[in-house]
């Protein structure tokens, strides 16, 4: 209305014009702006298997973008997806590799050689031989039968498979995948780029434990992130936590031994499968934390320590360069925490 009574007492263009600039100009001054501002945004849910809890600072909420990234990973490397990428492979179907799957496959041919075939994605037969896989069951699959290990070890080993050319080739078509011990590691790593693709600096992505984190969370401090205390004694217990770390740019992946086992004649049985033996390992190392320059990277290094035993894990630690670990022991009927010497500079960089 302003505008209007100015328009009609104007006495010609020029006068007109000039008005017209001066309300544009008091328009810009009095807050016309098309650049919403940021806020912190929280996504949550469940996803293969486990939950996810996803924090960042952005113009809008981005969840849309979030579950499109989760479906396209989890068609591409889910074992439980019968029309995934890996599915496919594990069935012999004729099917070409993704970007995801290739990426994979590098981490792990690198942690197989660095671990000295500790770590191997081909350890699939094995896993679901003894029940802890997506074809076996822990009621089915608790007989220790030495010539069954044995005859699945014919098949098993990562100088087995090939990938050329976009596709896999295996000397015996019973070589089966496994992509588990990377897989939410690497899906962290996936919506971390989703986040970053959107112009966030500042984030958090936890699926299951495993996590990225960059920036500050909404009250400006670093992100806190706890690792969890073994309890082999109180099934069901709300966990404590053994360390918390405050970190303002880190990827960090735990594995443990603690959660996913069961017994046999008073024998403990847990998840983790030795590549090299064929059987669960037995060692005192129930928990490792690592942290590397990808959360993909750490989760695959987790799994080997787990396999390798401290000595070895720290050794195999070291000969990366560019990770860390925490290692949860049990010695003694007492827990213990054994780090590698560069763990306190590697989560504060």
């Amino acid at each position: 209305m302003i505008i209007d009574s100015w328009v009609i007492q104007a006495n010609n263009k020029k006068s007109l014009s000039a008005l017209l600039g001066v309300g544009l100009a008091a328009l810009l001054i009095w807050g016309w702006d098309n650049n919403p501002k940021n806020s912190y945004y929280h996504n949550q849910g469940h996803i293969f298997g486990t939950y996810y809890n996803i924090r960042y600072e952005a113009q809008a909420d981005l969840e849309k973008d979030i579950q499109t990234a989760f479906k396209d990973f989890d068609n591409s490397l889910s074992m439980f997806n019968p029309h995934s990428v890996l599915s496919a492979i594990n069935a012999n179907r004729d099917t070409t590799t993704n970007v995801y799957f290739e990426n994979m496959w590098a981490e792990a041919e690198r942690v197989y050689n660095l671990s000295g075939g500790a770590f191997d994605v081909t350890v699939a037969p094995l896993v679901n031989y003894w029940g802890f896989g997506n074809q076996g069951t822990k009621e089915t699959q608790r007989t220790k039968d030495k010539h069954v290990i044995d005859s699945l070890m014919a098949f098993v080993g990562f100088d087995k498979v090939k990938l050329v050319d976009h596709r896999i080739i295996k000397s015996d078509q019973r070589v089966q995948i496994d992509g588990g011990a990377v897989a939410k590691g690497q899906a962290c790593d996936v919506i971390a780029d989703v986040l970053r693709n959107h112009g966030c600096t500042n984030y958090l992505v936890d699926i299951g434990g495993e996590v990225v984190a960059k920036g500050v969370n909404d009250k400006g401090s670093p992100w806190i992130i706890g690792i969890s205390k073994p309890n082999l004694n109180n099934e069901g217990a709300q966990a404590e936590l053994q360390e918390v770390v405050s970190a303002s740019s880190i990827c960090m992946a735990t594995s443990g031994n603690y959660l996913n086992y069961y017994y046999v004649n008073g024998e403990r049985r847990s998840h983790t499968i030795d590549p090299r033996t064929g059987e669960p390992v037995q060692h005192s190392v129930l928990s490792a934390t690592v942290v590397s320059s990808s959360c993909m990277r750490a989760d695959a290094m987790a799994t080997a320590c787990m396999v390798l035993g401290k000595e070895e894990a720290l050794r195999m630690i070291e000969r990366a360069g560019d990770a860390a670990c925490y290692l949860i022991v049990a010695e003694n009927d007492s827990l213990s925490v054994i780090t590698s010497p560069n763990w306190a500079e590697m989560i504060t960089k």
